[in-house]
């Protein structure tokens, strides 16, 4: 049995990792069998992680969090988690290839996954005009025309954001109103950069090496014409990788797990969140890595109260503090 279980391998996922092998817990980190390294694996340059005055490709970033992680004693195991119970004391994950894993704590870092259009170009058009994060990637749009996809808060946010480095940016929506709360709505209505083109989705991303248009279908009348971009923003929501605790574990209106305060205690003694699968504001690499740290601090503690009959059945009883 284990000290520590970590789900998950990006920035909260390796922070936490690093934290609790400093501690001494040894833990074992699940980081997935086709989607190790989290959303940072499908970003170019990242510009504003601290520590990098120059940028660092996102792969980069986190082949290093990893390397830091392994050099204080932490175990990476590329597979992906079947179930999970989080009753009782003792944790069981079961993992794909049939083992069988126990430990006193578990953290889940499990992030989240933006919502995409299912196009054959999005994927291959990836870091090369189609973005996800405006905050991430808005920088590299200087005085393009670029486009925004959705019509709810997070849609509005993106594109008024964007307005500060393109010269125009196109918001598509599929109807004839948005689902913007009315502030939200107001704020892109009064940006004179801003245009909406209402009743149209997407059904084609064009470039070869990059993004130079889009093919829009009118939903009314379904007639196509192409719209000249540099760029793409999909906004039309994320879903947090809940589903291998839901009835376990208690999550917010928004879907993500449920923790306490600024804490990462979830409603089960013993089990700890980090990261974007509790955090539905800002999903930035550097906030998931600070609570990735504070699920560590968290745990450290948890385990620190346990009896020592309990921690014996690990095989290292003793518990160092984190620094």
């Amino acid at each position: 049995m284990r000290q520590i279980i970590i789900i998950g391998s990006g920035p909260a996922g390796y922070t936490a990792a690093i934290y609790a092998a400093r501690a001494n817990l040894k833990p074992l980190l699940i980081a997935s069998s086709v989607e190790a390294g989290g959303e940072l694996m499908n970003t170019t340059d990242v510009e504003n992680f601290p520590g990098f005055p120059e940028g660092v490709q996102g792969p980069d970033l986190m082949t290093k969090m990893q390397e830091q992680a392994e050099r204080f004693g932490t175990e990476v195991v590329y597979d992906d988690v079947e179930s999970v119970d989080l009753s009782g004391p003792v944790k069981t994950v079961v993992l794909g290839n049939g083992d069988v894993e126990q430990a006193l704590t578990v953290i889940f870092a499990t992030g989240s996954a933006y919502r995409k259009l299912g196009l054959s170009d999005e994927e291959r058009l990836s870091g090369r005009g189609v973005s996800w994060c405006a905050t991430c990637d808005g920088f590299f749009f200087k005085g393009k025309e670029i486009a925004v996809i959705g019509g709810g808060d997070s849609a509005m946010e993106e594109a008024t954001f964007l307005t500060r480095f393109a010269s125009k940016v196109h918001v598509i929506h599929r109807k004839g109103e948005l689902r913007a709360s009315k502030i939200m709505q107001e704020r892109a209505f009064a940006n004179d950069k801003i245009e909406f083109i209402w009743n149209s989705e997407v059904v084609g991303i064009s470039g070869i090496d990059a993004v130079d248009g889009l093919i829009l279908r009118d939903t009314v009348s379904g007639t196509e014409t192409g719209l000249p971009v540099g760029g793409v923003f999909v906004a039309i929501g994320n879903d947090p990788r809940t589903h291998l605790v839901h009835k376990q574990l208690d999550l917010t209106p928004e879907g993500t797990i449920a923790v306490a305060g600024r804490s990462s205690l979830t409603s089960q003694a013993g089990v700890f969140a980090a990261g974007d699968v509790i955090d539905s504001s800002y999903r930035q690499a550097i906030t998931a890595a600070g609570s990735g740290c504070a699920a560590a601090l968290d745990a450290e503690h948890y385990l620190s109260t346990l009896p020592p009959a309990l921690l014996a059945q690990t095989g290292d009883p003793e518990l160092t503090t984190v620094n």
